[in-house]
């Protein structure tokens, strides 16, 4: 792969992990309609180790103050019981969101990435959520806000990023779209889903990390270090930005336009994939 390339599939990256459109579909169905190599588990790895950078970096204040009132501790120094109380809950809400999609992921990995990351299979993911997207923008009453969350948000969120292991899903459409339909304002299901992806991307940096080490020292890694590290810093600024763009974007607009984005790009796919098939 070439560093032009790679360049590339680092912006592919940033937009589609946090947009609604599902970053694993682009990934894989790029190369595979390019015709350009597999990059392999050490480029996926430094992807998502720029888009973790940029969900960490925008949510940095967020975070340390839910940690910190999570473990009992007050902050910052001047907040009320009542918002260090909100920020605890909201921690362990994060946390109790977190775990469906990790025991799912330890259970069905192999799985999903052996047998789902078929191009047929991506593109019916992608008209499905769409629909569902689409109901759900509709449908929700859009007057719930992120501190009026609770452990049904927290549960029910979280059980929608499990599903986002399939390919073609999207992590933050599914769980935007759950959030929708908790009754959640199009900016707060955002937000909620944002602050959620921080853990699991993280999960998914560290269980791989030791693979990629291993690799290096090997002697079998296929891209040049330099390659990777210019991967994580395009992954992850391109990634802040579109955070900001979309949880700005949300404040006023709808889901429609990557609605009809996800409905026209995998009914693409679908037709390709049976052309290719078919031999045609």
């Amino acid at each position: 792969m070439s560093l032009i390339q790679a360049i590339i599939l680092a912006l592919v990256q940033a937009l589609t992990e946090f947009l609604p459109v599902s970053s694993t579909a682009h990934l894989i169905l790029f190369p595979w309609l390019l015709h350009w190599p597999d990059p392999g588990l050490a480029f996926d790895v430094a992807l998502h180790a720029g888009t973790l950078l940029a969900v960490i970096l925008y949510f940095f204040k967020d975070w340390l103050k839910l940690i910190l009132c999570g473990f009992g501790l007050k902050y910052p120094a001047n907040a009320t019981k009542e918002e260090a109380s909100l920020s605890m809950r909201m921690f362990w809400y994060m946390v109790i969101g977190t775990i469906p999609a990790a025991i799912l992921g330890k259970l069905f990995h192999h799985q999903i990435e052996d047998e789902l990351r078929k191009p047929i299979i991506i593109g019916v993911s992608l008209v499905a959520i769409a629909l569902l997207m689409r109901w759900a923008d509709a449908k929700s009453r859009l007057v719930r806000k992120l501190e009026s969350s609770n452990f049904g948000d927290a549960l029910t969120i979280g059980s929608a990023q499990a599903i986002a292991l399939w390919p073609g899903v999207s992590r933050s459409g599914i769980t935007i779209t759950a959030g929708l339909l908790r009754g959640f304002t199009r900016e707060a299901a955002t937000r909620f889903s944002f602050l959620l992806s921080a853990p699991v991307i993280a999960g998914a940096v560290l269980t791989e990390l030791p693979k990629l080490i291993h690799q290096h020292k090997s002697g079998g890694l296929d891209l040049p270090m330099s390659t990777l590290l210019v991967s994580i810093l395009v992954s992850g600024v391109a990634g802040y930005f579109v955070i900001a763009f979309f949880l700005r974007y949300l404040q006023t607009r709808t889901l429609k336009p990557f609605i009809i984005y996800r409905l026209i790009f995998g009914i693409a796919v679908i037709a390709l994939a049976f052309l290719h098939a078919t031999g045609r």
